[in-house]
């Protein structure tokens, strides 16, 4: 699977992709608002792997892939859809970006081309997702793509020694048309 935007190139990951990973992975600005601390070679290779393994699940239901720039092969982060396990007309998306290429609009092209991709290839009826409440520029990017802040979940998550909210977004296929204009 394959998506392209103006500025970026959306790719399957390939088990090579892990020394990306680890590079920002490991980077103090990225894991701020994760559990985690640091990562180690075997980590970012389990990652990577376990969204090489994605691929071949049938049927699919996760859709996580790597960014890079059109220009180069550098992954510069990922964005995915996975399909709710329920039932298959629900879905979450996520998306990371190496600090060191935040602030220039990339999650929320990425993001957009995955929410389109959820409505128009996979036939969904509504797309969620969440982020940590002072998480501002995820909460941004989620708001750019056209996701409506449905809730705020208060002291939900415990780690680095105290607690977080976060915030649950939600887009629903009809919402989606009004704001492509299709």
């Amino acid at each position: 699977m394959h998506i392209s935007t103006p500025r970026l190139q959306l790719r399957e990951f390939v088990t090579d992709d892990w020394s990306y990973i680890l590079s920002y992975h490991s980077d103090a600005r990225y894991v701020r608002f994760y559990p985690q601390s640091d990562c180690s070679e075997a980590e970012a290779r389990e990652f990577v792997q376990m969204f090489v393994d994605q691929q071949t699940e049938l049927p699919r239901r996760k859709f996580q892939l790597a960014i890079a720039l059109s220009h180069g092969k550098r992954v510069i982060g990922n964005c995915g859809i996975r399909r709710n396990s329920h039932h298959d007309w629900d879905a979450d998306i996520g998306y990371e970006i190496a600090p060191q290429f935040w602030g220039r609009g990339y999650a929320t092209e990425a993001a957009l081309a995955m929410v389109d991709f959820g409505f128009r290839e996979l036939g969904l009826r509504r797309i969620s997702s969440w982020c940590i409440a002072d998480n501002i520029a995820s909460s941004r990017v989620l708001e750019k793509v056209g996701l409506r802040q449905e809730g705020h979940l208060r002291d939900n998550e415990y780690f680095k020694g105290r607690w977080w909210g976060t915030l649950l977004y939600g887009l629903l296929r009809d919402e989606w048309r009004g704001i492509e204009g299709s």
